[in-house]
């Protein structure tokens, strides 16, 4: 099975978000480049983060996200986001009405049988899962192996906290990744066992 990562871009702070759901100035770097990230025409990055990026989001089967950034992003129209191949929706609600039920979506209650869902989808590929509250409960449940972060140069305040509503500690290894790059400061870390 492949790893499970949690991932975002982060303001200084902590913030995925800020009170209103805006990220704000978080996706700039992802448009303040010169080299395309995907087929977009719209997410263009420096070469030092195209070559750290694309290469992760290369390795991605599935995306794990909530049930709020499902509803904020209209499910993405039913194709999930940068070419990866499923989404898996942590909820307590079954699909909207009317959603495709060939769309490769899956609605899962808990975050545990998100998990055990999305690895079997992505076999040996990585499962991306979308910090914030959803990343923070598979965190604590001990079911992420490595944080990434793009860490942006804004302070928030307040808003959506990277890791959620986590309690408790939570060792990290030192970062084995970190790279400068245009706006951002691309970051990894494995979780501790």
């Amino acid at each position: 099975m492949g790893k499970v990562v949690m991932y975002s871009s982060v303001s200084v702070d902590g913030f995925i978000a800020d009170d209103n759901d805006q990220p704000g100035p978080l996706f700039d770097w992802l448009s303040g480049g010169d080299v395309p990230l995907d087929d977009s025409g719209y997410v263009k990055v420096s070469q030092t983060s195209y070559d750290y990026t694309r290469a992760y989001w290369d390795q991605i089967g599935v995306t794990i996200a909530g049930r709020r950034v499902f509803d904020m992003t209209d499910g993405w129209d039913g194709k999930p986001p940068s070419g990866i191949d499923h989404v898996v929706v942590v909820t307590h609600r079954p699909a909207p009405e009317g959603w495709d039920p060939e769309a490769p979506f899956h609605f899962v209650d808990g975050v545990e049988a998100a998990v055990a869902e999305a690895q079997e989808l992505a076999g040996d590929r990585l499962v991306e899962v979308a910090a914030g509250d959803v990343g923070g409960q598979v965190l604590a449940a001990g079911l992420v192996d490595e944080v990434r972060m793009d860490v942006v140069p804004v302070v928030f305040g307040s808003g959506r906290r990277y890791f959620g509503s986590v309690e408790g500690q939570h060792l990290l290894e030192d970062p084995d990744v970190v790279i400068q790059s245009n706006r951002v400061l691309h970051l990894r870390y494995r979780v501790r066992r």
